[in-house]
């Protein structure tokens, strides 16, 4: 038996969530959709298996479910939410549509003492968000645990390990939610809490080594977070068998590529080949204004570009590439592959023509952004590295609305740069997730020195986020605010009004476009 728990995804917009609240408590967690086989379970045979949540109604006609054999493997099993229902369901019991939808936090009634809730006391607040109730429980079943509106907030089978929770212990409003995973891993998973960036580190290391032997490594990186711990990992396994490649697509940030430059030479001793193809993109763009077709030329030629310095660097037999677990994910939805990944994103096809034996090297392809930063920390990296703001591929392409040119490029860094710059001068860069400033191609009048201007607009985009999966904007001091977009209008011609974006996500998207 392995030692993860596998979580069965069904749609939910907090299964994610619950893996990286398993993983905080030191227990190994991986998302599968919710139509694996029970073959390839039985090949895996986790610790333990949680159904995740869903906005689906298990009486519908189309209603996900799950192999009936997989109840049968001897495997401990959690349902939460519609995986209640849907193992209610499954085992005979009865679910119908309430009168009244329970949404938000609740008061938890324990019925019977049971190794789930062990430690949780009468009356602890949980978080609910469902319109389905069961109606009638399984007879193999027993209530564990109840709310004003739900008389089966928490079940139990009789004599096998599968429970289920009508509301969320993933998220943050259920007060002893992490205690409840923790139960479920350490009490009836019977696993022990080992999984860490340490074990982690040595483990891939080693790995690395196994699968590359004595080949190279060709990596080709943005300079951001993902691709900078994909190359201290990689130069930790490989060392100079490793070949990094930057290329200036003259779409990013002030200063951008001098710095990178500089921590390869100053904190990693790791050569960089850098390739300097601004004319190219910017010729390419010319003319373009719609954000999924920059995306496409933008990929396109970012891979003609690495192709060839992949060719003059010399056969290199596997490709590095920074995917995260919120990729790998991302490519898998619960009704089959998803069709939702931006262009620019390398498609592996793609990338592997690129060189002659075409294998790809992942190595945090099983973390989350924060779990990068953790081994980024434990590989002895610097704190201005790993906490730098996330960058979009397509640098400021997407951050001008509108085609691209020259001047709108200088233009939106030199306002980037002062945003940046008034965020670390006042000790609120670490309290963002992401931060930056757009260029809106909207023209409004001004008064500048008793004279009428009609100059284009900056708007700036402050947001606060955990994992970047939802998030909502900075709520920063007007003084601060009033501060940066004095700075932009004064000190960058082109710009007379400044836009703070105070929309969250969902509905809206971080980047704009």
């Amino acid at each position: 038996m392995s030692s993860e728990i596998i979580i069965l995804d069904f749609g939910s917009q907090y299964t994610q969530l619950i893996a990286r609240k398993i993983r905080e408590l030191h227990y190994y967690a991986e998302i599968f959709p919710y139509s694996i086989s029970y073959e390839e379970l039985s090949r895996i045979r986790p610790a333990g298996l949680i159904l995740s949540g869903g906005p689906y109604s298990v009486y519908d006609p189309n209603a996900l479910v799950i192999d009936q054999r997989i109840f049968d493997m001897d495997i401990p099993i959690l349902g939460i939410c519609y995986g209640l229902q849907l193992i209610t369901y499954q085992h005979e019991g009865k679910v119908h549509a309430s009168s009244e939808r329970e949404y938000g936090r609740a008061n938890l009634i324990i019925a019977k003492e049971n190794p789930l809730l062990s430690g949780i006391k009468n009356n602890s607040v949980v978080w609910m968000s469902h319109g389905d109730k069961i109606d009638k429980m399984p007879a193999s079943f027993m209530s564990l645990a109840r709310t004003s509106n739900s008389p089966y907030a928490a079940i139990g089978h009789k004599t096998k390990n599968i429970y289920g929770v009508q509301f969320h212990p993933e998220v943050q409003h259920t007060v002893n939610g992490k205690k409840i995973l923790k139960n479920f891993a350490q009490k009836i998973c019977k696993m022990k809490a080992n999984w860490n960036m340490k074990n982690f580190a040595t483990g891939k290391i080693q790995e690395i080594r196994e699968i590359v032997e004595s080949e190279k490594v060709l990596l080709g990186l943005s300079g951001g977070v993902d691709s900078m711990v994909t190359a201290k990992i990689l130069h930790e396994a490989l060392g100079s068998r490793l070949s990094c490649v930057y290329v200036d697509t003259g779409l990013m940030r002030e200063n951008e590529t001098a710095e990178v430059k500089k921590r390869f030479r100053d904190y990693f001793s790791i050569p960089l080949h850098v390739v300097d193809a601004k004319d190219v993109f910017l010729s390419a763009l010319k003319g373009i204004t719609d954000p999924e077709q920059k995306r496409k030329i933008i990929g396109k030629l970012f891979l003609l570009e690495f192709q060839k310095k992949a060719t003059f660097l010399g056969h290199h037999e596997f490709l590095g590439q920074g995917t995260l677990y919120t990729d790998v994910i991302e490519s898998v939805s619960v009704n089959g592959p998803s069709e939702t990944i931006k262009s620019h994103h390398n498609r592996v096809q793609e990338v592997l023509d690129l060189i002659q034996a075409g294998r790809v090297i992942e190595p945090l392809k099983e973390l989350f952004k924060d779990e990068v930063r953790n081994l980024g920390k434990e590989l002895g990296m610097p704190h201005e590295i790993l906490y730098r703001h996330p960058f979009p591929g397509p640098g400021l392409a997407i951050r001008i609305i509108g085609e691209i040119t020259e001047e709108r490029l200088s233009v939106l860094r030199r306002a980037d740069f002062i945003l940046t710059e008034e965020l670390h001068r006042h000790n609120f860069y670490g309290e963002i997730w992401q931060a930056f400033a757009v260029f809106l191609p909207v023209k409004t009048v001004g008064v500048m020195g008793d004279k009428r201007t009609y100059e284009n607009v900056i708007a700036l985009r402050m947001v606060t986020s955990e994992d970047g999966m939802t998030s909502d904007f900075a709520h920063l001091p007007n003084e601060f605010l009033g501060l940066v977009s004095n700075r932009i209008i004064n000190e960058i011609p082109k710009i007379n009004r400044v836009v703070y974006d105070i929309s969250s996500k969902p509905p809206a998207t971080i980047e704009w476009e």
